[in-house]
């Protein structure tokens, strides 16, 4: 660091700690050189930070509360257990950061969450993908029903041959 008072870059760190707001490192230090104390703040850089290319092309920073609202959403009052649906944003964030480097659409987000609010509950996930797929029709909504009936029953198929 750099003295603010002599310009001298000869220091030392007296003291460290967190940030009242917890945002930033609060360092005190002394110049070697001239002997005054001057406090520094450091913040960590996020380099892997996503990007969410909306529809409209606009480009947001990625949160993962945006997700969890969103599953909210869908869940309203459904026996979802809280810790389900938050398990379902770590476990989609950690898919997203691993597979994307810099930049990922927000329907491939979208579809991610789709498919483990399929195995979560069925309802939630209808609502979810009203609202993601813009459903346009009554009949869109039948067609998604359908599909997921029949993938519920083919697992039921599959657990009969595993149990039988």
């Amino acid at each position: 660091m750099i003295c603010p008072y002599c310009s001298a870059d000869d220091d030392r760190v007296i003291d460290s700690r967190a940030s009242e707001a917890g945002l930033a490192i609060r360092r005190r230090r002394q110049c070697n050189a001239c002997g005054r104390r001057f406090t520094t703040y450091e913040r960590v850089e996020e380099t892997n930070r996503l990007v969410v290319i909306k529809r409209d092309g606009a480009r947001v920073p990625f949160k993962g509360e945006n997700i969890l609202r969103g599953v909210h959403a869908a869940c309203g009052k459904r026996p979802v257990p809280e810790t389900d649906k938050r398990q379902l944003v770590e476990l989609v964030e950690d898919e997203l950061h691993r597979e994307f480097d810099r930049e990922v659409e927000s329907s491939v987000i979208g579809e991610r969450v789709a498919a483990r609010l399929r195995d979560l509950d069925e309802i939630a996930y209808i609502r979810f993908a009203s609202e993601h797929e813009q459903f346009r029709s009554v009949s869109d909504i039948m067609d998604t029903v359908r599909q997921l009936s029949e993938r519920v029953r083919d697992v039921k198929d599959q657990q009969k041959l595993f149990d039988g």
